[in-house]
């Protein structure tokens, strides 16, 4: 099962456990070092020393990527890459069928809504990503991960694209939706606000206002917009799963939550190591009202698109989960306080999803597990 505090590695973060550079064996070798003491004094340079690396506001080489001082970081782009994939591999024909014979009104209600939901937030995470939080990286194996990030978010939409066209939607419809319903509105509007304040390429981290705020906005999209919105938004759609409906998109959205899950637990590591390198205290009513925010948003939402619950899910059950996870993530985050103490698991098999078993009929269907998938430690 995962970890869901550290979905990596069981190792710890200490640097000796990673292979040396091409780099570090050559300046070992004494007589490419003598070599290298030949090199005109103009064009010479003083090696990257790993512990002048910074999160933020580092002074060292961004282009040279090793040795490194975040192997951590590393380590995710080199599982991300082992979790290849695309929604073409998933089959779809039963889909097809469940939607326009088996799902009630209400049924279709959540499925459609729930996509129109997921198809704006994943553009808006690869637009945060790709312009708001990776120029900032001033570490390159932290830059190399978040590349791949904005990769998955793109390869995300195509996903709930692929299902819009199969089942036949009415795509500007559906599309459309977050800027006619009102619930839908609220959660992108409020991740757009607190995510284009710092999408500003002349931004000064070196102010510890300006710094304070893009700490609080990556929290927010690492611990509530990914680690609380999306891991709880696909789980309506994973209650018709286990009832054995809607089964092709479901698939699909598990493994859009392994990536998610990894996404969560790599923005929260580097939210952590800044306001440990910066020494930043982080004001605790700004986090109060981020949580507060978040839950009245995703409140609204869960009244709209389960006004009416589906059998063996509702409104109650979708909030409930929303909190519990909310939890989990600021315990991750090492917050002193919980944003709603008490709160329980209401979907004790949510977990589970992103710990997918699957054996695949060839004559049916193309081959699902990601093309590594073996090679994968989830524990």
């Amino acid at each position: 099962m995962l970890d869901w505090n550290n979905p990596l590695d069981k190792t710890s973060d200490n640097t000796d456990t990673i292979e040396p550079t091409v780099v570090e064996q050559v300046l070992n070798d004494s007589a490419a070092a003598a070599e290298i003491e030949q090199i005109p004094a103009r064009i010479k340079m003083a090696p990257v020393n790993p512990e002048d690396k910074r999160v933020i506001n580092g002074q060292t080489d961004i282009n040279q990527l090793a040795p490194f001082k975040y192997p951590w970081a590393w380590n995710f782009f080199l599982n991300a890459n082992k979790n290849h994939w695309t929604p073409l591999d998933i089959n779809m024909a039963q889909d097809v069928t469940d939607y326009r014979h088996k799902l009630t009104h209400e049924e279709k209600h959540v499925y459609e809504n729930v996509l129109s939901y997921l198809t704006t937030s994943d553009i808006l995470a690869m637009r945060n990503i790709g312009l708001a939080v990776m120029e900032k990286m001033s570490a390159p194996e932290l830059q190399i991960y978040q590349a791949r990030q904005v990769y998955e978010e793109a390869l995300h939409t195509w996903t709930y694209q692929h299902c819009i066209e199969t089942i036949g939607l009415d795509q500007s419809e559906i599309y459309n939706r977050y800027r006619v319903v009102p619930e839908i509105h609220q959660k992108i509007a409020l991740a757009n606000r607190r995510l284009s304040s710092v999408l500003r390429s002349d931004i000064d981290l070196s102010d510890r206002d300006e710094l304070h705020n893009f700490v609080i906005s990556y929290m927010f999209f690492a611990g509530v917009f990914e680690g609380c919105w999306f891991y709880n938004g696909f789980s309506p759609i994973f209650a018709l799963q286990r009832r054995g409906l809607m089964k092709g998109t479901a698939e699909q959205l598990q493994y859009i939550m392994r990536d998610e899950v990894m996404h969560a637990a790599f923005g929260i590591r580097v939210v952590k190591q800044i306001i440990q390198e910066e020494n930043l205290t982080l004001d605790k009513n700004a986090i109060r009202e981020m949580w507060d925010e978040s839950y009245e948003a995703e409140k609204s939402y869960t009244s709209y698109i389960l006004k009416d619950p589906i059998l063996g899910y509702s409104a109650k059950t979708h909030i409930g989960q929303f909190q519990y996870i909310a939890n989990r993530r600021a315990n991750q985050l090492g917050l002193s306080e919980q944003p709603f103490p008490g709160a329980e698991s209401t979907l004790p098999w949510l977990d589970e999803q992103a710990n997918m078993r699957k054996e695949k009929n060839f004559f049916e269907t193309r081959v699902t597990e990601y093309q590594t998938g073996g090679a994968l430690n989830w524990d």
